[in-house]
């Protein structure tokens, strides 16, 4: 383990909120088996995180006291924790989009557009459902839940591909990403389990979660793939190699990150979904014992 941990239990809740503190001075510039495209295509989606995962906490923040969850103890320490854990994730991706702006790589820029993005979607799909009476909170949990659901089966294949695991030649940075994809699968059930609560299981709140799905995921992709292109260009690194690597490591088949989500993503469709209907359990116990937690 290469970063300082301290571990708390004090909220209860069936998972920990770990104290993570990463040292990122030394990590080079092209952490990522040494390739400027699969080190940018990384650096794109930390730069979501900041803004994505206050957006997380917010949205489960806004409908914490709902009459349906006040009362359910067990809810409300999961909630704690997520919001303990996320918290964590946005202050250690801070910390490395930080060492990232010091190679000149403008993350910051990126940092405030996925702010931008957020607020005009939420805004924007608020307004158009109020006719439907769709409230701002509905949107912005539907969404949380739909993104949730994508950084938990991303985290999977994080954990289960040694291809990518390998390609993590920094060990600050891989233990940074493993540590993440742990716990976003430790929690990955709590803002479904406050959707359903406050919102229920019936054909509304089935065409609210899909639909947000569908949504969230063609703005995500648009939006980190636009980041991408503009790290490139901007280290003056748009050629046929870094998008070569980029293919490989995220869309190819075989070895892809992005190829290999597809089976758990359908699944969210599937009337009756729950997140722990897809078991990590076990993953998540070799992996916890590996990371040193």
């Amino acid at each position: 383990m290469n970063a300082k941990v301290k571990i708390s239990r004090r909220a209860g809740a069936s998972f920990p909120v770990r104290r993570m503190s990463f040292d990122f001075d030394r990590v080079p510039e092209y952490w990522m088996n040494g390739s400027a495209g699969l080190t940018h295509f990384m650096t794109a989606l930390s730069a979501l995180f900041p803004a994505g995962e206050k957006f997380f906490i917010d949205s489960v923040r806004a409908v914490r006291q709902h009459p349906q969850i006040q009362g359910n103890p067990a809810l409300q320490k999961e909630i704690s924790a997520f919001i303990g854990q996320e918290a964590m994730h946005t202050q250690e991706h801070a910390g490395f989009n930080a060492s990232a702006q010091k190679y000149g790589h403008d993350v910051e820029r990126l940092d405030r557009m996925t702010e931008r993005v957020i607020q005009g979607m939420r805004k924007a799909f608020a307004f158009a459902g109020r006719p439907a009476g769709i409230t701002q909170e509905m949107v912005d949990l539907t969404a949380t839940t739909a993104l949730e659901h994508f950084t938990a089966t991303i985290a999977s294949q994080l954990l289960t591909n040694p291809h990518i695991q390998q390609l993590m030649a920094d060990e600050t940075m891989k233990t940074m990403w493993l540590w993440h994809a742990v716990e976003e699968n430790e929690h990955k059930a709590v803002a479904y389990d406050v959707f359903e609560a406050v919102f229920g299981k019936g054909f509304k709140a089935y065409a609210l979660r899909t639909g947000s799905l569908v949504t969230a995921m063609l703005a995500l992709f648009a939006v980190q793939s636009y980041f991408v292109l503009r790290l490139l260009q901007d280290d003056r690194q748009l050629n046929l190699a870094a998008l070569k690597d980029i293919y490989t490591y995220g869309y190819s088949p075989s070895k892809g990150i992005i190829a290999g989500m597809g089976r758990e993503m359908l699944a969210y469709f599937r009337p009756g979904f729950h997140p722990n209907d897809l078991d990590t359990a076990g993953l998540l116990d070799a992996w916890r014992e590996k990371l040193g937690f």
